[in-house]
């Protein structure tokens, strides 16, 4: 009997602002852009993929293919998803002068 195996996509393990508020922080912790955008995709799919495209007024193909692990998105892009997730940038406070 062969197994099945189902493909693991984490944005099944988002279900709270927490865990999606750490999920974000640590990818923009490593400073890699195509890891940072393929973390904005999983929470984008976690939050459903049309809702986003919805609030950003993007179509959702483009948001795919931007955040993905391959993806390049624009600032502006990237701007308009962190929003519709209601986050934005903010400077890191405990940096010593």
């Amino acid at each position: 009997m062969a197994e099945k195996f189902t493909e693991f996509d984490v944005a099944d393990l988002l279900t709270s602002e927490e865990a999606i508020e750490a999920f974000l922080a640590e990818a923009m912790e490593t400073g890699d852009a195509k890891h940072i955008a393929s973390a904005l995709g999983a929470v984008a799919r976690a939050k459903g993929m049309t809702n986003i495209a919805r609030k950003t007024g993007l179509a959702r193909e483009h948001l795919y293919r931007s955040l993905s692990e391959n993806g390049n998105p624009t600032l502006e892009t990237t701007l308009a998803v962190l929003k519709a997730f209601g986050f934005h940038l903010m400077p890191k406070h405990d940096v010593a002068a």
